[in-house]
Formats: C-alpha cells, sequence, structure tokens
C-alpha cells in the first residue's frame, strides 16, 4: 500500500474487512476475531489478524486515535520477498504489525495514517518502518483499478549486440 494508490475498504463479512487497491487490483483481508492463523498455503499477502486497539500517549496522557480507535493487524504467514526494489530481502518468518489511524484534517477533511513495522530476524538488525497516508474521497469517481505491470528490465537488449 505504499504506491500512489486508492483503497476502497469495505466489509466481506462479519469478521472480515477487506482492503482493494487499484494500482494492481491487490485485495488484503483483514479477519477479526481470529484466535490463530488457519493452516494455508503461505501467499504474498500472507494472514492477517486484526483487533481495534485504543491508542493512548502516556507521556501527554492524550488519545492519539481519533473517534473510536485504531486498528491493528499482524501480518505472519507470508511468502520470501523484497521490501523495496532496490533488493532489501524478508523472509518466511517476516512479522509484519500495521496501524491504521482515521484523523481529522482542515475543512472536514479525514485521513487514514498506515504505520507499519516489518521485523525479520533473518534479514533485520532492527524493525523496518514505513507510513503511508490516504485522503478520503466523496465518491468513487476516480476508482480506476489497473493490473500490475511487468517493470521493462533494468538494461535494455539489443539484438545486435552480444
Amino acid at each position: 500500500m505504499r504506491l500512489p494508490t486508492r483503497l476502497r475498504i469495505d466489509w466481506q463479512d462479519d469478521k472480515t474487512l477487506r482492503i482493494e487497491t487499484d494500482a494492481g487490483q491487490q485485495v488484503k483481508l483483514l479477519h477479526f476475531s481470529v484466535s490463530r492463523e488457519p493452516d494455508r498455503p503461505r501467499t504474498l499477502q500472507g494472514f492477517s489478524a486484526a483487533e481495534w486497539v485504543d491508542v493512548f500517549d502516556r507521556g501527554r496522557g492524550t488519545a492519539l486515535a481519533y473517534g473510536a480507535g485504531a486498528m491493528r493487524t499482524v501480518t505472519t504467514n507470508l511468502l520470501e520477498g523484497y521490501l523495496r526494489k532496490n533488493g532489501i530481502p524478508y523472509s518466511r518468518n517476516a512479522v509484519v504489525t500495521e496501524l491504521f489511524d482515521r484523523v481529522p484534517g482542515p475543512d472536514g477533511a479525514q485521513w487514514l495514517i498506515v504505520s507499519t513495522t516489518v521485523e525479520d530476524p533473518t534479514y533485520l538488525n532492527q524493525p523496518y518502518l514505513t507510513s503511508a497516508h490516504f485522503m478520503r474521497e466523496p465518491d468513487a469517481s476516480r476508482w480506476n483499478p489497473l493490473p500490475c505491470e511487468i517493470d521493462p528490465p533494468l538494461v535494455p537488449t539489443r539484438p545486435d549486440v552480444r
């Protein structure tokens, strides 16, 4: 969810939140009320267990989450992959924790901030932290899902050069 994209968030059923992105047509399922991950093959999306949490800054004594709180997900059961195109890998042991927080903005705008922490004892010496920000749009008129495209090769090939 770090690409420039739009999100569409809705409930798939009573215990599963569905997040779709229009860049690459990705779908992420967030499972509530799951005590443990079911046995299933590893995937690039993994398995995400979700819960509602209160976010509180003890140092200032103020709530950081607005409204009913924030949502935290913990994703496991991932296939090996890369955190970035430059080759930072993650292993099957990686655990991805995300905090989804709605934040009010000026003029009635609403923002969704997704803070992500990746922990992987195989490849990372410390947690890998990122965040992404999304502004709520008034309607779905700009929703335009497009499939993933294969990047062109890094070095162009010429048939006349060997």
